[in-house]
Parts: C-alpha cells; structure tokens; sequence
C-alpha cells in the first residue's frame, strides 16, 4: 500500500466549438473534487485550458470586468467531420497547446490525472486535453468524469483515451479509483449526505477570481422532457442558509468577490425550508453583493416575498425557466401555468427589478417547433415587461425527449455526439440557418 497520499492533478479541458464566451462558466464540480482532495491531505495542482488571464495571453494583468464575465483566447480549427457545411468558424477555446505542455511540466509529476468534461458535443476538446498529457505523461493514468462521461458514457469509454471514465458524481468514487489506481486508502472526513460538511470549492487554484459560482443545493424535483439534470444527480440535497451565507461571506473577506452565480438546478423549491431564510440571513449580513442565477429560477416559487427578498439581497440578473409560452401545449414539463407566469413577472417589477435585469428563458430548435410559435412566445414575453433569452436545445442522451430529437434532425444523432451542438440547430430539419435566426434576434431587440 502506498504510504503518502499520492498527487493528482486536476485538468479543465478546452471547449471545442463554434462559439464560447466565459458566462459564469467555471468547473464548479472539478474544483469541489479538488477541494474534497486536500481536505484529505492529497497534494493537488490545477491547470485550466479556459484560462482567460493566462501569463503568455497578454491578458493576465487585464482588470476584471465588471461582471467578470469575457472572451476565451480562440484558436480557428477544422471543423469535425459531417459539419463541414456549416457557414461558422470552428475554434480551440482556450490557452494555446504549447501552454498547457509548459504549465504541466512546471509542475511536480502527478500520480493520478482527472480531466473534467461539460457539454456533450464539446468532447473533442476533452480528447485533445487527453492526448496532450498523455504525450507528456504516457505511464500516468487518467480519469474523465463530467457532464459527457456521464451522458455519453460509452462514447467516452470508447474513443476518449482515458483509462477509466467514470458515469455520475464523483465526490465519493474517486476514492475508490485512487485506491484501485494507487493502493491508496484514507477514510471519509466529511458526510457525503451532508453538503454542510463539505469544504468550499478551491477557487483559489485559480489564477484570477472574476466571480464566485455557488452551488447551496443538487438536484431537482421536476423531470422536464428536454433535461438531464435527474440523470446527473438524481438525489436532492440543500446546504443550509447559515452554511450558504458563511461561504459567500468567505470568499468576499478573501479575494473581494462582488458576484456570485447561483449553478442551483432549482433555487426556489420548497423556498420556506431554503431560499427565503437564505436571503433573509444575506439581508441581514448588511453585506452588498451581485447575485446571478444563469440557470434559472423556477416561476411557480416567486410571490411578493420572495420577489422582495431577492431584489433586497442583490440579485442583479434574474432569468426564468419559461421555455415556451405555448402553455396548452407544454408536454415538455409542467413546471408553470400562464397566470403563474404573469404573476410571477407582476412581482418581480413591483419588486424594483428591472426589465434589462429579467429575462424568461424560451427554448429554440426542439423537434417540430414552429418557428412563428418562437416569434409568438417573444413577442408575449417583452408585452409583460421583461426580456426574452433565446435558448438553443440540445439534445441530451437519456432524455425523455431524446427519441423525438433523433426523429427530428437530420444529423444520426446516436452516432456521435458531436452532432447535439445546439450551435448548428440539430433538430431543424432543413439545417441551420443564419437568417432565420437573426430575424429572432432582431425581434428579441426590435
């Protein structure tokens, strides 16, 4: 048995795509695995591809924006196989190869390599990360886990180049591929039921902190037709107010931190147990902060109350799980009813929010959709007061609505998943089309 506890490193891949931008885009679950590391004594080290204030980008000395949101470095690629016709650039997000070769050999040589993955059609990035540190350390193993190993698990464990790619959340399951791997063993010093005793995600393996993600609960009670989220994390565990506010007022004592983005699948379920006394303890903090929730609120949940607390704790940016406003028609999920809706939007203007600061999120591109039903659902949501956000569909492996995508598209889905890219609108039968989707744009500003 190995006497140490042996030194892993911990990579964030590059994004392989037709377009990225740094939207409150961190690997939240590779750092928490990093963080769950050190709290059991493992040496760690950290290289991130996506890093946008890498030394040699020019960029490191640049001041974070406002929001700390900004541009990947982009490097233009060939276009994958069977998308050749489409009339977009193809890019490396990320810092430049000979980067990550250099980062990685500065580095003590690791024992153990764990590659996170994201979107399912971002893989090819998740492939080259692979390959280059398997030049450079052909005898280490490596480990692919995520979002893709996930959702694509024997795609993954086909053609990834990982020794073991592992299917759902890691927190616990590392330990068991360190053991397997290094003859490693250590006991458990937090309670995998309990996201109190879990340790703060290390942010600080960063090289500049733009913006903190916040994840205060896992899971989600719906089962939309178009959502992974049950399959990625199928239990339903919150941290408690006291522990949520302790962290946010962590990070802000430390590096400064003004925003912070909600990764929470359902933020405002069960709001009496979680997000009311949430806000109420941030409230009371006297603390400022910008709080972000990209991932959306769940509409049902938002009464006066809670509409007050939220604008009181400093949400700044508020979208919601809309997706359609065709609502004698949603067989997609349940989640809202339109006098819900409306109601929902009343109470957030009365509020004080902002129409710039709300946004109803409206899923573009699923199987059969009516383009003119899209025009109809914007044109509703900016009569209410608030801005419509267009979202692209993905097809998701697993899915209930995966079997009516792949009828849909004219790409074989099933064959690679490269062919998901909401990017291209996979689930247009006729192909993308640039004109069609600036005529949404257009009447999204219009």
């Amino acid at each position: 048995m190995k006497k140490s506890p042996p030194h892993i490193l911990l990579i964030n891949p590059w994004i392989h795509d037709f377009a990225a931008y740094d939207v409150w885009a961190k690997p939240l679950g590779l750092l928490s695995l990093a963080a769950i590391l050190r709290m059991h004594g493992f040496p760690v080290s950290y290289v991130d591809c996506q890093d946008r204030f890498h030394p040699l980008s020019g960029n490191a000395d640049a001041p974070v924006t406002r929001n700390g949101r900004g541009p990947y470095l982009k490097t233009p690629l060939p276009k994958p196989d069977g998308l050749a016709h489409i009339q977009r650039t193809y890019c490396r997000y990320g810092i430049l190869p000979e980067w990550l070769e250099q980062d990685v050999k500065a580095l003590p040589k690791p024992d153990l390599i764990l590659v996170t993955s994201l979107m399912t059609y971002w893989y090819p990035g998740v492939f080259e990360t692979i390959r280059a540190v398997k030049r450079i350390y052909p005898d280490v193993p490596v480990v692919l886990g995520g979002i893709y190993a996930t959702l694509c698990h024997e795609h993954a464990r086909a053609f990834s180049g990982a020794d073991i790619v592992l299917s759902g959340p890691g927190e616990t399951r590392v330990f068991e591929v360190i053991r397997q791997l290094t003859g490693f063993e250590t006991p458990l010093q937090f309670d995998p039921d309990d996201l109190d005793t879990y340790p703060y995600p290390a942010f600080d393996l960063q090289r500049k902190i733009a913006y903190i993600p916040l994840l205060t609960s896992l899971g989600c009670p719906f089962d939309c037709a178009y959502c992974a989220s049950k399959i990625l994390q199928p239990r339903r565990m919150t941290m408690s107010p006291d522990r949520v506010v302790a962290e946010i007022g962590y990070w802000q004592d430390r590096f400064g931190t003004e925003n912070f983005a909600f990764y929470d699948d359902a933020l405002l379920v069960a709001p009496e147990n979680h997000a009311i006394p949430m806000f109420e303890k941030i409230v009371a903090s006297g603390r400022k902060f910008k709080f972000h929730t990209p991932n959306a609120v769940h509409i049902r949940a938002i009464t006066p109350r809670i509409a007050r607390l939220m604008r009181a704790a400093g949400v700044e940016t508020l979208r919601l799980g809309l997706e359609t406003v065709e609502f004698d028609k949603r067989d997609m999920d349940r989640k809202v009813k339109e006098a819900e809706f409306t109601r929902a939007v009343v109470h957030l203007l009365d509020a004080g929010f902002k129409k710039e600061q709300v946004g109803a999120y409206l899923l573009v591109g699923l199987p059969g959709q009516d383009i003119a039903s899209v025009e109809r659902s914007i044109d509703i949501v900016k009569a209410c007061g608030i801005t419509p956000i267009l979202a692209y569909y993905t097809p998701i492996p697993k899915t209930q609505m995966w079997d009516a995508a792949r009828t849909a598209s004219p790409y074989d889905l099933a064959s690679d998943p490269i062919f998901t890219n909401n990017a291209i609108m996979p689930c247009r039968r006729t192909g993308f089309d640039w004109a069609e989707l600036a005529r949404l744009k257009q009447r999204v500003k219009s």
